[in-house]
């Protein structure tokens, strides 16, 4: 099992726990493979997944990790709920306790909710991304991925290029690969990287074409134009021509580079389609592996029975 109860965020995450996951998850792996793709590992356990923001590919992905493992699964939405009526954070936190829920999902835009959630509440609490803080699930999944294509995490050079100051993915991947023992170099405009990040120990660089020279693999982040409030950039035609992850820029590269993606993509900005849908990109096996590590976390942090495979 985990040390820490609950999944808040990977930074001071053990790397141990981290690998745990991920071995974990390649077991169940195997388990969406089969015919019937169902255990019973969380019969009797109640899960509710509780966003405040929406959300397509995490949601779904965990409401299809839950129904895999067996469990009983509720879910709330902010729009639809009593918040809309002025319920508070605390009063629908306890409203969700005394039900007697094993363990809440969550998603909210400011960062820190899902810690003051733990405060009110004796469920276990996975954070499936708080504002721009952190993303630890889609990091988790991202680094499955990298590890099922390379067969090693360790000294692996990974590029994270894109929106890093919005991104909560890019912060739970730099807390990770780290800890995982991967180098990891960031890429961006510098209105869009955050002052002395460096000091998490990521190198930053501004020359997209620097980055995929030295990189074995690139994860592309999508621009948060809904996030940034004002343009941090010129336009997006002179993004793409900077930064944009284009067949044209890969050719001039003599060198496979895996490409990720964790989405939703937006297609001819960040990343060309003939890129997206080439054998160099990974990104359906994310989307695959998403429900495979979420099934991990939720078996190792809620105590499953005994998987057998």
């Amino acid at each position: 099992m985990l040390k820490q109860r609950h999944l808040l965020g990977l930074e001071g995450y053990p790397a141990e726990d981290i690998q745990t996951i991920i071995d974990t998850a390649f077991g169940f792996r195997e388990v969406l493979d089969r015919p019937i793709k169902k255990v019973p590992s969380l019969q009797g356990k109640t899960i509710v997944n509780l966003f405040y923001e929406n959300s397509t590919r995490t949601r779904i992905s965990f409401e299809l990790a839950q129904k895999r493992l067996s469990a009983d699964t509720v879910n709330f939405s902010a729009s639809t709920s009593s918040l809309k009526k002025g319920e508070s954070f605390k009063d629908t936190a306890q409203n969700i306790e005394a039900m007697k829920i094993d363990a809440i999902v969550m998603r909210h835009p400011s960062p820190g909710a899902s810690l003051h959630m733990t405060k009110h509440v004796d469920a276990i609490v996975i954070n499936a991304g708080d504002g721009t803080h952190e993303h630890p699930t889609q990091a988790i999944l991202d680094m499955m991925s990298i590890q099922e294509k390379f067969g090693k995490i360790k000294g692996l050079k990974i590029g994270i290029i894109g929106d890093i100051s919005h991104s909560r993915v890019a912060l739970s991947n730099i807390h990770g690969l780290i800890a995982m023992g991967a180098e990891v170099t960031l890429c961006g405009p510098p209105t869009l990287i955050p002052p002395n990040i460096e000091e998490l120990g990521v190198n930053v660089s501004y020359n997209v074409d620097e980055v995929l020279d030295w990189a074995d693999a690139v994860n592309v982040l999508r621009i948060q134009m809904e996030r940034m409030g004002i343009g941090l950039f010129p336009s997006i035609r002179e993004y793409r021509n900077l930064f944009g992850i284009t067949t044209e820029r890969l050719q001039n590269h003599e060198k496979e580079i895996v490409i990720m993606h964790p989405g939703p993509m937006n297609r001819g900005t960040e990343i060309d389609s003939s890129v997206a849908d080439s054998k160099n990109a990974i990104i359906l096996d994310q989307v695959l592996n998403g429900v495979a590590s979420r099934m991990a976390i939720l078996y190792l942090l809620l105590g499953g029975k005994q998987l057998e495979v």
